[in-house]
């Protein structure tokens, strides 16, 4: 009967009710903003911004998880980790999202990577998934400008051009 119980949940296809997630309603928010995107072999959405990529995936045994992650478009070598790690901890640690990571591509070079998820359990509406969308991109995206300015050379290799 509280808030924060199933009980309070709406009611799936009710009047006012939120609508489901789904890879179909992701890319028409991405189309209303005007943003490019493709899809893979594997049905994966993704595109391309200034300082990195990006991919929406629909995650969950009900498809209710919204995951966006981000890909800086600069390679670091192995000696660069422990400063890499030590620019994602700290923006860990001063930032609500997106959380920031460390990973090394198949290639093995050193990479700075965002990831934001939540849980639509009971739906969302367009304005919702416009809204976790915008906040991961434009959020992730400070933090990339936050590793070019850290790692200028690294991007310098990767910049495009003006």
């Amino acid at each position: 009967m509280g808030f924060f119980t199933k009980d309070a949940a709406p009611t799936p296809g009710a009047a006012g009710s939120l609508a489901p997630l789904s890879k179909d309603r992701i890319k028409a928010a991405l189309e209303s903003a005007g943003w490019s995107y493709t899809v893979d072999g594997d049905g994966d959405i993704g595109g391309g911004w200034e300082y990195g990529s990006f991919y929406f995936f629909v995650n969950g045994s009900s498809d209710e998880l919204l995951c966006v992650r981000g890909y800086w478009r600069g390679r670091l070598d192995e000696g660069d980790y422990l400063r890499a790690l030590e620019t994602a901890n700290q923006w860990n640690a001063e930032k609500l999202w997106p959380k920031a990571y460390v990973a090394r591509d198949d290639e093995g070079a050193v990479r700075l990577n965002t990831e934001h998820n939540v849980d639509y359990e009971h739906g969302l509406s367009d304005d919702q998934l416009m809204q976790h969308l915008v906040c991961t991109i434009n959020t992730s995206m400070a933090f990339f400008e936050h590793v070019n300015e850290t790692f200028p050379e690294a991007w310098a290799k990767v910049r495009p051009e003006a």
